[in-house]
């Protein structure tokens, strides 16, 4: 490894002798001179890899210095060291982009924790993360024998989503490997979990917060007559995404509470979504409203009335007040509502259906462009957190927080990046959905399903006599027999939703006050 050099700039650098003599002695190469000008001539003629720079000195000072020192390099970090503690000059270094901020007297130690922080700070991160991973690893693999529970499973689901972001700012992904390895051996037992309980939630046996239940029980309780409440819907929002994009959110909102809930099955929009608006069962939907639901084999767009199902469950639960229904496919919908939110301010509920993760993952079946851009989770996640940053979605929040709406912010389903085709064979009236398939006579593989045989039981409408319902569970995705190998190849490493898996099920529910 090349030795570290440092530049020190110092009007008395006479006196810090035994700090050059501590730093050599740990490996670090110590350039000292005693005003600004000299120190730009070392920048401009050497290498350094840190400055170090007294904020008090004739001629040019250490603002006036660390300006110039921005325009030459603007990548070159900067520590600056003061006898001046005036908040006003802290600002000013700060906002100059100073890697550290240290009052004299400095004794070495201070310096030399000052640059491991500034230049190997990453790396130790890096190396510290690996250690626990490493440490966790058994650890999180017995955790999966003990879950019990839908709360067990929630646990276990936020404590796999911490160190996924965390091993995310690795470098090596060597250990992200054996993460997926893992989270592919929990979506397994996930599988097995719903299959034994999903039927008994659906008779109200101990369930978790459902898609059907959230409204009345999560959302109606926090309206207020007098107080504008924002209902935002992010379709297709995974909970990592959730965790990505939270920080900017939470620039504008301070978080009053978060909690995962449980989409229904299939996790779709046409049955997770309209659940959420209608406050009822996919079966209660088709028995009630027949007019606005529709079938996998049913013509016509299949989430056209959720504004009418909202409207019915509000009604049904006595809300007060005005409410409006707005969906952004459009980037000119999007800044239309900006521009006309003041005018919602009366409202007692402003729900907004915002669509555009669920285009990215859709895209990237679609188009080269978006596969490249999203190969893997750790891109997806990226991509997400990009858009929003110069979205008008953020604009909109920040125009909410403004005028102090309550922000409600959820999803209906997740989704899953798909790697394993799964062979199916159905009639013509077969659904389309690679994650679900609903049919009279459906033949599949029973070690990569969840059936239920009787779609009642999962309070799903049945669509003919002896028609069931399978879902794809872990990373399988459903591909027909005929040109089976084309077809595994043209959606394999797509994103995916509609089947079994933690991703797609465990979503979040998070309130927010403006800050």
């Amino acid at each position: 490894m090349e030795q570290i050099k440092i530049l020190w700039v110092d009007d008395e650098i006479e006196l810090l002798k035994p700090h050059f003599i501590f730093l050599e002695n740990r490996g670090y190469h110590t350039t000292g001179t005693t005003n600004g000008l000299d120190a730009l001539d070392f920048i401009k003629k050497d290498k350094f890899d840190i400055v170090l720079l007294d904020e008090n000195m004739p001629g040019l000072n250490g603002l006036e210095t660390l300006e110039e020192i921005k325009t030459l390099q603007p990548n070159l970090p900067v520590v600056m060291i003061t006898k001046n503690e005036e908040e006003q000059i802290m600002n000013d270094a700060i906002g100059a982009k100073i890697s550290d901020y240290l009052i004299k007297p400095v004794n070495p130690n201070q310096i030399l924790l000052s640059l491991k922080k500034t230049l190997n700070h990453k790396n130790l991160i890096a190396e510290k993360t690996s250690q626990n991973y490493q440490q966790e690893f058994r650890n999180i693999t017995l955790s999966m024998g003990d879950i019990q529970t839908h709360e067990d499973w929630f646990a276990f689901y936020q404590k796999m989503m911490y160190w996924e972001l965390e091993l995310d700012a690795l470098e090596d992904t060597s250990l992200m490997g054996i993460f997926e390895s893992q989270m592919q051996e929990a979506n397994h037992q996930f599988a097995r979990f719903i299959n034994k309980h999903y039927q008994s939630w659906m008779q109200g046996e101990d369930p978790p917060l459902l898609s059907f239940q959230l409204f009345q029980k999560e959302i109606f309780p926090l309206l207020q007559k007098n107080r504008p409440t924002l209902l935002l819907v992010i379709d297709n929002l995974r909970y990592d995404q959730w965790k990505v994009i939270s920080p900017e959110v939470e620039q504008l909102f301070k978080k009053v509470s978060e909690k995962p809930y449980m989409s229904i099955l299939p996790t779709a929009t046409q049955y997770a979504r309209n659940a959420i608006f209608s406050g009822l069962t996919p079966l209660e939907m088709e028995r009630r409203h027949p007019q606005w639901w529709k079938n996998d084999i049913d013509e016509g767009g299949k989430n056209l009335f959720e504004e009418d199902f909202l409207k019915a469950q509000c009604e049904r639960l006595g809300m007060e007040g005005n409410s409006s229904f707005h969906k952004i496919i459009h980037l000119q919908q999007g800044q239309q509502l900006i521009k006309n939110l003041s005018n919602h301010t009366h409202e007692t509920l402003t729900t907004v259906v915002y669509n555009f993760v669920d285009m990215i993952s859709h895209a990237k079946t679609e188009m080269e462009l978006i596969k490249e851009l999203a190969p893997d989770n750790r891109a997806y996640r990226s991509l997400t957190l990009s858009w929003f940053k110069n979205s008008p979605l953020k604009e909109l929040l920040r125009k909410a927080a403004e005028l102090n709406f309550q922000l409600v912010l959820t999803t209906d389903h997740g989704t899953i990046n798909v790697g394993h085709a799964s062979g199916v064979i159905g009639d013509k009236d077969t659904s389309l959905n690679l994650r679900y398939k609903t049919a009279r006579s459906l033949t599949f593989e029973k070690k990569h399903v969840v059936h239920c045989k009787t779609p009642s039981d999962f309070q799903l409408p049945t669509l003919s006599l002896n028609s069931s319902f399978v879902f794809a569970t872990s990373d399988y995705y459903f591909v027909y027999k005929n040109n089976f190998n084309h077809f595994a190849n043209f959606f394999r490493n797509t994103f995916q939703h509609g089947g079994v898996s933690l991703e797609e099920m465990i979503i979040p529910f998070v309130v927010l006050e403006p800050r």
